[in-house]
């Protein structure tokens, strides 16, 4: 019976138009301000589940948002935050 009714809710529309919806409804999404100069503002994302060599298994990769100028670093699927900074900082923040 339980089976029944939860089928039955499914497809009802009555019910459908009777739910409470139990979030917050979305916000509006608001565009990132456009950088004036190289650096000011960058992009970092991770590339997971990529075919192991040795111990690296995936990319970080990280954008300067003004001239779209692309890095990538190759690291560990494991990698804590504090590698993370790391590898940033050897690989981005050279000088």
């Amino acid at each position: 019976m339980k089976e029944d009714t939860m089928e039955y809710t499914k497809t009802c529309l009555v019910c459908q138009q009777d739910k409470v919806e139990r979030q917050k409804p979305g916000g509006l999404l608001n565009p990132l301000p456009i950088p004036t100069r190289p650096w000011e503002s960058i992009s970092m994302d991770f590339i997971n589940g990529l075919p192991k060599v040795g111990e690296l298994s995936a990319i970080m990769v990280i954008v300067d948002r003004f001239s779209k100028y692309a890095t990538f670093i190759a690291m560990p699927k494991a990698c804590g935050a504090e590698e993370t900074a790391v590898l940033f900082f050897r690989h981005v923040v050279k000088y």
